[in-house]
């Protein structure tokens, strides 16, 4: 990958498109947000992957994220709060959860920064009926 100095930031050409990053927002994604959605990314996409496998019907998958940063280590993110809303059928909230910590051993991003940045997960389920 490579990265090109902009006038207000930095651009790299990616196979998908063009990513601009700035810490200021007006002029491109902030790199604490790019870190922020790699993991929640990341951890979506394993977890998504565990449950087809599990074959538990999801019809949609919405992650939140929450993120203290700490403004006297210059703006450090300490953590990363990610609330994970399952709606689907038949959902078996222990099986969920057990899904999710397996998706946490696999999600590479979440490995990286696990010594570093502090991720606590939840979730809601909410049941759909046919």
């Amino acid at each position: 990958m490579e990265l090109y100095l902009k006038e207000n930031g930095m651009r790299a050409d990616l196979n998908y498109g063009e990513l601009t990053v700035s810490g200021n927002e007006d002029y491109g994604f902030r790199p604490f947000q790019l870190m922020v959605a790699s993991i929640a990314g990341c951890s979506g996409s394993v977890f998504r992957k565990i449950l087809e496998k599990q074959r538990t019907e999801i019809e949609d998958l919405i992650i939140n994220a929450e993120v203290v940063r700490n403004p006297e280590e210059a703006n450090r993110i300490e953590e990363i709060s990610l609330v994970f809303t399952v709606k689907g059928y038949n959902l078996d909230p222990e099986k969920l959860y057990k899904n999710l910590e397996i998706s946490r051993k696999n999600c590479s991003m979440v490995r990286s920064v696990e010594d570093s940045i502090k991720i606590k997960e939840r979730i809601e389920s909410i049941e759909l009926s046919r």
